[in-house]
C-alpha cells in the first residue's frame, strides 16, 4: 500500500520531495500564464489609446501579425477599457500598485529593507494581492520607512501616508478617464494596479 513518503525503488523521490520539487516550477507556470493575461489585456488597453498595431508591437515586442492575431480575438461589441493616468485615483487596485512600486524603490533603496522578499515574491507570482497580503505589505514598508528615515526622500514617506489614507478610506471604484465613455469599459484590476505602478515609480524617480 502506497503512502505519502514511500520510495518504490532504490534512488525513487518520494512524493514529498516531487511536490517541493514542483512546487517552483508550478510557480514559475502559473506567473507566466498570469503574464500572458496581463499582455492581452494591455493590449486592449493600447488599443483603446488608438495606437496603431505596428506601435503596439514594437512596444509589446511581439510580431505585428501575432498583434493583429490577439486583436482580432476582441469581440467587436466588446468595450474597450478605458484608463485615467492621474496618479490621485482611489480604487483598490490602483492604489495597490501604487503600494508595490514604492516597495520596490524601497527594496533598492535600504540595504536589508524588510519588504525585499515580499517585492521578490510578487515579482514572481508567488505572492498576489488581497486584503490581508497588502496589509502584510503595509506593515514592511512601515518599519523600512521608520529605520530608514534617514536614508530614503522624502517623498517615499510621502507617497506612503497618501497610499495608505486611500486604503484606509474603503477605495472605491475610480471614475477612470475624462468622463464616463459608452464605448468604453473600467480596466481590470491587473491593468490598473500596472499601469499605477509604472506611474509610481516614475513619479518617485523625478521621471514624471
Amino acid at each position: 500500500m502506497e503512502g505519502n513518503g514511500v520510495r518504490h525503488g532504490p534512488g525513487a523521490l518520494t512524493e514529498e520531495q516531487a511536490a517541493r520539487m514542483l512546487a517552483g516550477m508550478n510557480d514559475v507556470i502559473r506567473a507566466g500564464e498570469e503574464m500572458r493575461r496581463l499582455r492581452t489585456e494591455m493590449i486592449k488597453l493600447f488599443a483603446g489609446f488608438g495606437w496603431t498595431q505596428d506601435k503596439i508591437a514594437r512596444i509589446t515586442e511581439m510580431s505585428q501579425p501575432a498583434v493583429s492575431k490577439q486583436m482580432t480575438r476582441f469581440a467587436a461589441d466588446d468595450p474597450l477599457p478605458r484608463l485615467g493616468l492621474t496618479l490621485d485615483q482611489r480604487d483598490a487596485a490602483w492604489l495597490e500598485g501604487r503600494l508595490w512600486a514604492l516597495a520596490e524603490e524601497v527594496a533598492e533603496a535600504l540595504d536589508a529593507a524588510r519588504c525585499a522578499r515580499f517585492v521578490g515574491a510578487l515579482a514572481r507570482g508567488r505572492k498576489h494581492f488581497t486584503p490581508e497580503s497588502t496589509d502584510e505589505l503595509r506593515r514592511l514598508l512601515e518599519a523600512d520607512l521608520r529605520l530608514g528615515a534617514a536614508e530614503l526622500p522624502a517623498a517615499f514617506r510621502a507617497a506612503y501616508d497618501e497610499i495608505s489614507r486611500g486604503l484606509d478610506t474603503d477605495p472605491k471604484t475610480a471614475a477612470a478617464g475624462s468622463g464616463p465613455k459608452s464605448d468604453s469599459a473600467q480596466a481590470p484590476a491587473s491593468v490598473r494596479r500596472t499601469v499605477a505602478r509604472q506611474l509610481q515609480r516614475d513619479r518617485l524617480r523625478g521621471e514624471a
